[in-house]
């Protein structure tokens, strides 16, 4: 296949991916995971209020790739004839179950289910097979499915057990919010734009649903031998952490972080794309955990050539809250006596500041930050 997988990176990151970020402000984070997650045939799942523009990104992402989309919104009360279709009525009288799926789910490359987490346990198993094998069964029925990603929204967490092995199958998640008042501006401008152009848009090609095929099938040609051991040292780590991992998860993982390295036109994974796992968060407090965690692992690397964007974190650190994490740390390593298993935790805790402290913009506050890192190495014994 020679360089036509590098020509399709270039093109799908220029004429899709850059296009997005330009209609959607301050939506770039969102963007991003929703290229690895395309490439790597996985789900992504958004976290935000109604209104944040997450089905509007769907739909306009499937138009450019010139795909089917498909988007609805799930309510207790939703049955599965809504999303995969009734049944065929005229082969019904002839006494045949057959599904009619024109225009429903079944049909569609890309998939949007808004308030996922409504679903209920008439629809739960036939959507948790589209999810992992992209097969839609009923009854004597079962067909392989186009779906190259579906992407599920809520505003809110799953409360009920019965729903999480529904969320466990979006590897990926990602907050979706109002864009800050400094932007309000610029997305009032772009959104207009993107309104007016809604009847008249250039239909120019850019990529189709089979190049993005021929992108998924680069994972097959992927070295990962030079992240192997680290990534299984920092899925050890997250889990000591207390993030859960599983076994099923940590493989999985796998083909996202490799679509990192396809999107940067490489087949060998460097250890800058480890930056998906600062979203594979179970719940919100999460986040900061992770972020810390992954980034003292892919900082040193993030800006080295050929490396993907998003591995160069952008988020502001909140330097008083990390005053009082270094305090309140001090305080517990000052006790007198630490169980060993403690002072192994506390000494990640440490870690995980250290890396946040490498993030702050103003240089004599992480100087400052800096040195009381290192009065904490000191507590442990460590030299910093």
């Amino acid at each position: 296949m020679g360089e036509q997988w590098q020509e399709l990176v270039a093109t799908l990151n220029t004429q899709v991916f850059e296009r997005l970020k330009r209609t959607f402000i301050g939506k770039s984070e969102i963007v991003d995971l929703l290229g690895v997650s395309l490439v790597a045939g996985e789900n992504l799942f958004i976290l935000g209020p109604p209104g944040t523009a997450k089905s509007a990104l769907v739909n306009e992402l499937a138009r450019l790739i010139e795909g089917k989309s498909f988007e609805y919104l799930l309510t207790r009360f939703t049955e599965p004839n809504e999303l995969f279709g009734p049944f065929d009525i005229s082969k019904l009288r002839e006494g045949e179950l057959i599904t009619n799926t024109e225009g429903m789910l079944p049909e569609a490359s890309l998939v949007f289910l808004d308030e996922l987490l409504n679903a209920n346990s008439a629809i739960l198993n036939g959507l948790l097979m589209v999810l992992n094998e992209r097969v839609f069964r009923r009854g004597k029925e079962r067909w392989k499915l186009p779906t190259l990603m579906v992407v599920g929204a809520s505003n809110h967490l799953p409360q009920d057990d019965a729903l999480q092995a529904l969320f466990d199958r979006f590897l990926l998640r990602v907050h979706c919010d109002n864009v800050p008042e400094e932007q309000l501006t610029d997305v009032l401008e772009a959104g207009w734009r993107h309104e007016l152009k809604l009847t008249q848009r250039q239909q120019a090609k850019t990529v189709s649903v089979d190049d993005i095929r021929i992108l998924q099938s680069q994972l097959s040609n992927l070295d990962f031998s030079k992240v192997r051991a680290e990534y299984s040292a920092l899925v050890r780590r997250l889990r000591y952490a207390g993030i859960s991992v599983s076994d099923r998860r940590a493989v999985k993982l796998q083909r996202l972080i490799g679509a990192s390295a396809i999107l940067s036109g490489r087949l060998t994974v460097e250890l800058s794309d480890l930056w998906v796992l600062r979203y594979i968060w179970d719940a919100e407090e999460e986040q900061e955990v992770l972020a810390g965690i992954v980034n003292e692992v892919t900082q040193k690397h993030s800006t080295t050539p050929g490396a993907h964007p998003r591995s160069r974190s952008t988020e502001r650190v909140d330097e008083e809250a990390l005053a009082r994490d270094l305090d309140i740390l001090k305080k517990q390593l000052s006790r007198s006596s630490i169980p060993e298993a403690d002072l192994s935790y506390l000494k990640d805790r440490i870690g995980i500041l250290a890396a946040r402290c490498e993030w702050i913009v103003d240089e004599t506050q992480r100087h400052t930050m800096r040195s009381g890192v290192q009065g904490l190495w000191q507590l442990v014994g460590e030299a910093p």
